[in-house]
């Protein structure tokens, strides 16, 4: 984090100091996480309307594949311990999924040959 102090000489003048700190020596502080920018620009971009149109779609790719995760594949409870088996299932089970994908399209329209 970072943190930004106003200067006290400034702020003992101003009109808005009461509505801005309450701090007896006239010091604003203002916390700052070093990458609070990258999340703020993610903010802005995500409320343009080319991100609004995927983000609607997000429901029918992404959460969609977790779901049927889910339901499925039995990735709701597990019986496995430690972070490495639970890796290696999950993996398993998404590959899984994504050999049952590539399949549906093989079988949807001829392969070229």
């Amino acid at each position: 984090y970072r943190q930004y102090a106003s200067n006290p000489e400034i702020c003992k003048t101003c009109p808005f100091l009461e509505k801005c700190t309450q701090n007896k020596d006239h010091i604003k502080f203002i916390h700052r996480h070093i990458w609070e920018h990258y999340v703020e620009e993610s903010d802005h971009l995500r409320h343009t309307e080319i991100n609004k149109n995927i983000y609607e779609k997000r429901k029918e790719t992404i959460e969609r594949v977790f779901a049927d995760g889910k339901e499925k594949h039995g990735m709701r409870w597990t019986t496995l311990r430690r972070l490495g088996k639970l890796s290696m299932q999950a993996m398993l089970t998404f590959a899984a999924m994504n050999l049952k994908k590539m399949a549906n399209w093989t079988w949807k329209r001829p392969c070229p040959a």
